[in-house]
């Protein structure tokens, strides 16, 4: 059997540009796929902040302006993972100030749907019976909405293409613009409809990327049940009940390499499962950083998170005289909107020994409040797959969650009496409630007191297997069956 070629669009990969989980997974993925055997490539645009960084560069093609569309070239470089990348460099649409999608202020950028026009508009064409290179993919595989406009493209352009994968990471992002842009972006007037572009007198990519795919595919099982339903479906579960019998929820991996305490060099002191007493020193040294008094008998709590709604955050927030009863520490990163910023600074004034935070990202810290932690603090009103669980679990710190999307799928639900035998990595939560999140922590430290139940919660947790050995190989099942429907078809 031939080897299968995979085209893996995405506006964002780690470590070149990544804004959250779908920039880890579009570096993790491929370089799992590539280990299954898979000849894949990723195409991303050519921001500023990939060429700095992206090394030795091979132009391939030039793309000629159409549509509303600059012209571009194609470049090949190789991500540090070794997969290659193709990227597009259009210097107007990609090569300004701040982040993939916004600018330094946080603003969207204007041309925002010409960007990621564009993006999809040559995702369809390296897919299709015109490609500019000789490499042809068997499948396009599109992420989220940047994205999204390929399938549209593909499904009425040239007959001989690509089988064609949507992958959906969150719904609440949809790619909405005004309907008169379709003519710029190239798409065709009969599109411009309920049946296909269109949604409430706009246009929205992520629809469109629905309706054509040949399977839409979601980033845990939980949460592609959750979206035939609102209010997890955005206003588009009737296109995806439509499309129900092509739609699938693959979980996510991590990178079992960086996130690994036995190797993590972020961490005050590596250990396992065998050496799990080591993890202690982890809390002092997570404490000594935030500035908190050194105990390793108190109840540590980490989050480290967007400071947003639907991560909950206000729901620790309002529960912290709860929560930090009995000298109880908890410690918060991340950044957010500006008022759960300032909550977390006015609570770490309220309790100065008791609560802290660091408002933005720190790699390390983020792995030592892992390790650091008893318990990390994930009440997500929704989460489509989510990462930190698993990381956490890894770890040895047992997740408190909301049971939804991925965070479902990934935590087994610890028994509530302590002594009792258990199989379980966690606590979940039923509603996202500050009440449910209360009772959670009290279930939790009910066990904690219990040493030797503890430690088995943790083991448990830390056994579980989150490598991408597993979802890439679910993948590729689905890629070869795509494929050879396409055959039988045509």
């Amino acid at each position: 059997m031939n080897t299968l070629k995979i085209l893996f669009a995405t506006p964002e990969c780690a470590p070149w540009v990544k804004t959250g989980g779908l920039g880890e997974v579009s570096a993790d993925l491929p370089k799992a796929l590539r280990a299954q055997g898979l000849d894949v490539q990723v195409l991303m645009p050519a921001y500023d902040s990939v060429l700095a960084v992206a090394g030795e560069l091979e132009a391939l093609a030039d793309l000629p302006a159409v549509h509303g569309f600059p012209a571009a070239r194609l470049l090949r470089a190789h991500l540090p993972s070794g997969v290659p990348a193709l990227l597009i460099d259009a210097p107007a649409l990609y090569r300004r100030d701040g982040g993939p999608y916004g600018d330094p202020s946080g603003r969207d950028h204007e041309d925002n749907a010409i960007r990621f026009g564009l993006l999809s508009h040559v995702a369809a064409r390296l897919a299709s019976g015109v490609s500019p290179i000789p490499w042809q993919p068997d499948v396009l595989h599109c992420n989220d909405w940047p994205t999204a406009l390929a399938p549209a493209y593909l499904a009425h352009g040239p007959q001989r293409r690509a089988a064609m994968v949507m992958s959906l990471h969150n719904m609440a992002f949809q790619g909405l613009f005004p309907l008169h842009l379709a003519a710029p972006l190239g798409l065709p007037d009969h599109l411009l409809h309920m049946e296909g572009v269109e949604f409430w007198g706009q246009l929205s990519f992520l629809k469109a990327g629905i309706q054509f795919a040949d399977h839409v595919a979601t980033v845990s099982p939980t949460y592609a049940r959750e979206i035939l339903t609102e209010p997890l479906g955005c206003g588009l579960s009737g296109v995806l009940n439509k499309r129900r019998e092509s739609l699938s929820g693959i979980l996510n991996g991590i990178d079992t390499t960086v996130w690994n305490p036995g190797t993590d060099a972020h961490l005050h002191q590596t250990y396992d499962a065998v050496t799990l007493q080591r993890k202690r020193s982890n809390k002092l040294a997570l404490q000594r950083r935030m500035g908190l008094p050194e105990n390793p008998d108190l109840f540590v709590m980490g989050m480290v998170s967007r400071m947003t709604d639907q991560k909950g955050v206000d729901l620790v927030i309002s529960a912290l005289p709860e929560l930090l009863k009995d000298g109880a520490q908890v410690v918060a990163l991340g950044a957010g909107t500006p008022a759960m910023e300032t909550a977390w600074r006015e609570a770490t004034h309220v309790w100065p020994e008791q609560a802290a935070s660091l408002i933005g990202f720190d790699e390390s810290l983020a792995h030592l409040i892992e390790a650091g932690s008893d318990v990390f603090l994930m009440p997500s009103r929704f989460e489509p797959c989510g990462l930190n669980q698993m990381y956490s679990q890894r770890y040895g710190t047992p997740p408190i969650v909301h049971a939804t999307g991925g965070l479902a799928d990934a935590v087994l639900d610890a028994v509530s009496e302590p002594g009792q035998p258990s199989v379980s990595t966690g606590f979940k939560m039923k509603e996202p409630t500050v009440e449910a999140l209360i009772h959670a922590v009290k279930r939790a430290r009910e066990l904690y007191a219990d040493a030797g139940t503890w430690d088995t919660l943790c083991r448990n947790g830390m056994a579980q297997d989150f490598s991408w050995e597993g979802s890439a190989a679910a993948y590729a099942d689905l890629y070869a069956d795509l494929v050879a429907r396409r055959a039988v078809a045509c």
